[in-house]
């Protein structure tokens, strides 16, 4: 199944992540099943990018202006050489759902509760919209 998938962030004009293509593996019934489904395959992605190590790091000029596209050019390091624990990223992706950290939009249609049953098709679009924390001084 593919989805199309936005992430955004209140505050900013641009998406955090542009329009992206998202191949899942099933056809996920409820909210909780499709962000562990997303999570998951972000973790393996991560886990793959972590495996394949390059010699001479460099960056193309289609690179170079994707990533100022999106507001940071850099190499993407991972200075973490630990496997991820998907189990972790699932459970910490839920908990921050559920504390409200980010919404989930199926179709223009916000999905509220994990348990809420899902009519996803092959081709929709499916956004998230990060809430920024505020941190600072009063005065």
């Amino acid at each position: 199944m593919r989805l199309y998938v936005t992430v955004k962030s209140l505050g900013k004009r641009k998406p955090v992540l542009a329009r992206q293509e998202l191949v899942l593996q099933g056809t996920p019934a409820t909210l909780q099943e499709l962000i562990t489904e997303i999570v998951v395959l972000q973790v393996q992605g991560l886990a793959d990018k972590q495996g394949r190590g390059e010699i001479i790091p460099y960056l193309t000029g289609n690179e170079i202006e994707e990533q100022g596209e999106n507001g940071k050019v850099g190499f993407t390091t991972i200075y973490n050489g630990e496997p991820p624990d998907t189990g972790e990223a699932v459970a910490a992706a839920l908990l921050a759902f559920e504390d409200g950290l980010y919404k989930v939009f199926l179709q223009e249609r916000e999905c509220a509760l994990l348990e809420e049953p899902l009519q996803i098709q092959d081709g929709d679009e499916l956004v998230f919209i990060r809430f920024t924390m505020l941190a600072g001084r009063l005065w």
